[in-house]
């Protein structure tokens, strides 16, 4: 399988914008796919970036979050498990590296799954760690990602 993806980040988002060399430069950006609406992009605010616009740390755990959801419930439909609702609060930490780089420390993933009635629980716990397995995204990144879910029925 050789998918090919292509995205756009443009900056300035807005003219009118602070420019370098100015140090309060603005660091908001769009992001953007073809054919698809643009995402508000900006640096974390302790970078000088916008709270309101998404910042890349945010939208890697995102990106994380979304393939073990897409994973998970591919395999869930495969095996006949009813999924009825699917909550992620996801969690990521900044540091530094043994080089002393900044990077993604560890991402936290704490999918709570709801499952119809009588669905075998630790079956759709399972598929959890499996899913954590065979996550695209999830196998791409040099740092942990954790995956503590809790499933419910309904």
């Amino acid at each position: 399988m050789s998918d090919n993806f292509e995205v756009r980040v443009v900056w300035p988002a807005d003219e009118t914008q602070k420019m370098p060399p100015d140090p309060a430069f603005s660091r908001n950006n769009w992001l953007a796919a073809p054919g698809k609406p643009e995402i508000a992009g900006s640096s974390p605010v302790a970078f000088g970036g916008d709270p309101k616009r998404y910042n890349p740390e945010e939208l890697l755990m995102l990106a994380l979050s979304e393939c073990h959801l897409l994973t998970y419930l591919a395999m869930t439909a495969k095996r006949k498990i009813k999924v009825v609702h699917y909550d992620d609060r996801t969690t990521g930490q900044l540091g530094k590296n043994a080089a002393g780089k900044m990077q993604v420390m560890e991402v936290v993933l704490h999918p709570r799954v709801t499952v119809a009635k009588g669905t075998d629980l630790e079956e759709a716990r399972a598929l959890h760690a499996r899913a954590h397995e065979a996550c695209f995204v999830g196998n791409s990144v040099n740092f942990v990602v954790r995956n503590e879910p809790e499933i419910v029925e309904q």
